[in-house]
């Protein structure tokens, strides 16, 4: 296969994956939208988390919240659990890589805020420990997931399961759906 060719397929895959996920999905990216409305307009803050490349989303998303996303409006609350370098090193050495994003939950979450967990698998621990301590506040949990869904679908109060076992598809298809939420929220939160 060509260089060319293999650009083509890769892209004809991607796109037939975010076509399957409309197909699939439409509603639960709705009430993932529904869910992020009701918790700003109550005055709460969306977190966002992940590990590897769904830590630079979460980072990415929160930005698009407290600056802007298409258009100017009013700051929206928003937070990366991903990016305090101090904070993460201090917990995984004194209490395990595991406690990174709930111990956060635990100091600034509270009932009313949204957890965004981004996981490939649904299995790291760290998530895991983050929704179980969302939950432990009465944190609203949202999973944007791959293959399985793992154990996190389970502790997600909504969760969406990217049928695809490729990671990096897995994390494109994640981004453009937390797009397309930030896009309807801005709408709403605007009127």
């Amino acid at each position: 296969m060509t260089p060319a060719e293999q650009a083509r397929a890769g892209l004809a895959a991607l796109a037939a994956l975010a076509s399957r996920v409309g197909e699939e999905h439409a509603e639960t990216i709705a009430a993932i939208a529904d869910t992020y409305v009701a918790a700003l307009r109550a005055g709460g803050t969306l977190f966002f988390a992940g590990n590897g490349g769904s830590a630079a989303d979460a980072q990415h998303l929160a930005t698009e919240y407290v600056v802007r996303y298409h258009s100017n409006r009013s700051a929206l609350r928003a937070v990366a659990l991903t990016t305090d370098s101090s904070l993460l090193t201090a917990c995984a050495n004194d209490m395990g890589f595991d406690e990174v994003f709930a111990r956060q939950v635990e100091a600034l979450a509270r009932h009313g805020d949204v957890l965004s967990l981004h996981s490939t698998s649904g299995e790291s621990p760290n998530v895991i420990r983050a929704a179980q301590a969302a939950k432990a506040r009465g944190v609203t949990v949202v999973g944007l997931l791959g293959r399985s869904g793992g154990p996190l679908k389970g502790l997600a109060d909504v969760a969406l399961v990217v049928p695809s076992d490729d990671t990096a598809r897995i994390q494109e298809i994640h981004l453009a759906i937390e797009h397309l939420i930030c896009e309807m929220v801005e709408e709403r939160m605007k009127a």
